[in-house]
């Protein structure tokens, strides 16, 4: 309830026919999930994202806001947020994590942050992550009805106060466009407020922001939802229309996981590590009882046999990361550094990709550990939640 008390002090009331603030952007519709909480009296909602998402900030805000919208309705919250992960870790992680759910009727994502001050990257990353998820979820559910939030750190609130777009927004927003999805730009919301005065960095709570700064994501969101169901409720659900040329051919529109297990040998263990006796933090959730693919030393090579064109590994890379030196279809080896700035003290959770452009087919990469790691690494380790393939 007091999350409702913040939202409501953050309130910027919008009537029917007034235009809703320039940050809360409206495109297509969202009758879908009207007709589902409204009259059918169940409602599936997912959220997406990094330690955002996970934490308990703007998330179970508009949980509260919804229940309390539709108080007759049964929702299923799934909370799909893993700290650090960006919008590529996202897509791999989409089919498990948010679509073996069941039907999902209303799905937030956030990963402008994290794509940008964690993954660092590059414009057609981006978009492959972003597409790959929103492609997919309306590929394989086309009525779901989605919402993309731009939340922000320091860099990009900068960016924007000068007038220039932060690179994972732009990126993120040629996709949302090419796909008619909703934009809560959260925050250029931030930095107009600070430019007029009404709002400090300090009081809106930072990257992960305080309950404050999380209130004034989910009252956007509301004025949002509020603006698109106040029509009349439809009498049948209506698939959203899917572009028929992707924004990025090789985006990852079919990213899925590929359990490591078969590919264990002798250097290469399936089983579950014991954090205690390693170095470095250990997030229990969500990866506590996880049994992982581990090679600590330049040994035996690992085999992994896939389909798709694209694959790479979803990894927990700690003080002690390693390099992996993968071939794929006998191809030359290339180096893939694991270590990360925050792998210095954390098992930190990222995707990297041994190679995105390949022929669609079968094909089978050789994986070793390099006896050479990141100069700041201690170790030579290599820990494999997952396969990633497209």
């Amino acid at each position: 309830m007091r999350w409702l008390l913040l939202i409501a002090a953050c309130a910027v009331l919008v009537s029917a026919d007034e235009k809703l603030s320039r940050n809360v952007i409206l495109r297509g519709s969202y009758a879908n999930s009207q007709l589902q909480f409204d009259q059918l009296k169940t409602g599936r909602v997912a959220f997406m994202g990094g330690s955002i998402t996970q934490m308990n900030g703007y998330r179970p805000m508009v949980c509260d806001w919804l229940q309390k919208k539709f108080p007759k309705t049964k929702f299923d919250f799934i909370n799909a947020g893993i700290s650090s992960t960006c919008s590529t870790t996202g897509a791999f992680r989409l089919r498990s994590e948010v679509l073996a759910k069941g039907k999902v009727d209303l799905f937030f994502i956030e990963f402008a942050v994290n794509d940008d001050q964690d993954a660092g990257h590059a414009t057609r990353e981006c978009v492959r992550g972003m597409e790959g998820i929103i492609r997919q979820a309306r590929k394989a559910q086309p009525n779901m009805d989605i919402v993309v939030t731009h939340f922000v750190n320091p860099g990009m609130l900068g960016k924007l106060r000068s007038g220039k777009m932060p690179l994972s927004m732009a990126a993120h927003e040629k996709v949302l466009k090419a796909y008619n999805v909703s934009t809560i730009f959260l925050a250029r919301e931030v930095a107009d407020r600070i430019d007029e005065g009404k709002l400090t960095w300090k009081v809106f709570g930072g990257t992960h922001p305080k309950p404050a700064g999380n209130a004034i994501a989910a009252d956007m969101i509301s004025q949002l939802l509020d603006r698109a169901w106040g029509k009349p409720v439809v009498p049948k659900a209506a698939p959203h229309a899917l572009p028929w040329k992707p924004v990025d051919a090789g985006c990852y529109q079919r990213g899925h996981f590929l359990l490591p297990a078969a590919s264990a040998n002798e250097a290469w263990t399936w089983h579950e590590p014991d954090w205690k006796q390693i170095p470095g933090g250990f997030r229990s959730d969500p990866f506590a009882g996880k049994k992982l693919l581990t090679a600590t030393q330049d040994a035996q090579e690992a085999t992994v046999h896939f389909k798709g064109r694209a694959l790479g590994a979803y990894v927990l890379a700690g003080p002690d990361a390693g390099v992996l030196e993968v071939s794929i279809d006998g191809g030359k080896w290339q180096r893939v550094d694991l270590y990360h700035r925050h792998s210095r003290g954390l098992h930190y959770p990222r995707t990297v990709m041994f190679a995105a452009d390949l022929k669609a087919g079968a094909h089978t990469a050789k994986i070793r550990l390099s006896n050479k790691s990141n100069p700041l690494s201690k170790g030579t380790a290599a820990r494999v939640l997952q396969f990633v393939v497209n």
